[in-house]
């Protein structure tokens, strides 16, 4: 491990530190999902570029790395990167990201990565959320060949995302720790529509093939079957199937 991870990790343990203990506080931090997509055969030109420089510099100019992840199947698992960052409001959000564009060391490193040709295939996506008020704390278990994450986000039908919060908060979190599935945490977009609809959560589970057989015994569950069934008594809560994108950590993330 060269001199640039070696500082990389111990940023990311601070910031995961940091992360871990305000999760479950009240406050007006903001999170930030953004998503890349890379031109071809490019992807490990943005991954070296964020072990060895853009993780420093976003902690220079405060923002907090919460994880990285590249998806793990289909086309995504050669040219996306997946990653969330934490701030401490939307406008500390907007001085920092202009600080970081104007930083000359990122000028630098941005020009000399890109010598072989541009990175990024298009501008990034990014959502910025809200966590929820039953966003557990996670528990890092540190480094783990087989782990695999999964992101997955729902979008309700009209006026029900507080019933189905409501369903996570007091009955699927639970549920879901008796079938294997760890909850990283649980947010919505902080931004009309999707803060009215959207729910956005990333799960860890030991293994792929773990996580079809936790999905397996967690449908089938009885308890599960009751709640789902009461909880809809007056409307279904999801207006489409989730969306589920299954990601490996990158190894300069701090959630592993």
């Amino acid at each position: 491990m060269n001199f640039d991870q070696v500082i990389c990790r111990t940023f990311a343990g601070i910031m995961l530190s940091s992360f871990l203990f305000c999760s479950t506080q009240a406050s007006a931090d903001v999170y930030e999902l953004r998503t890349y997509t890379t031109n071809e055969g490019k992807l490990d030109n943005l991954n070296a570029r964020f072990r060895d420089h853009t993780v420093q510099l976003f902690t220079k100019h405060g923002m907090e790395s919460v994880g990285y992840w590249v998806p793990t199947d289909g086309p995504k698992a050669e040219n996306t990167l997946i990653y969330v960052l934490k701030h401490k409001d939307r406008d500390a959000a907007k001085a920092s990201w202009k600080a970081f564009v104007a930083d000359p060391e990122w000028k630098t490193v941005a020009r000399e990565s890109q010598k072989d040709g541009q990175i990024l295939a298009k501008a990034p996506d990014s959502v910025y959320m809200d966590a929820t008020n039953y966003t557990p704390e996670f528990a890092n278990k540190g480094k783990a060949g087989d782990a695999v994450f999964e992101l997955r986000i729902y979008r309700c039908n009209e006026d029900k995302l507080s019933n189905l919060d409501a369903r996570f908060r007091d009955h699927t979190i639970r549920i879901f720790s008796r079938h294997g599935l760890q909850s990283v945490a649980y947010w919505h977009p902080a931004d009309e529509p999707g803060s009215k609809d959207t729910l956005i959560y990333i799960l860890r589970h030991e293994g792929r093939d773990t996580a079809g057989t936790s999905w397996k015994s967690f449908g089938g569950d009885q308890d599960w079957k009751k709640v789902a069934k009461e909880s809809q008594k007056d409307g279904r809560f999801l207006r489409e199937r989730p969306e589920s994108i299954y990601m490996k950590a990158t190894d300069y993330s701090a959630i592993q």
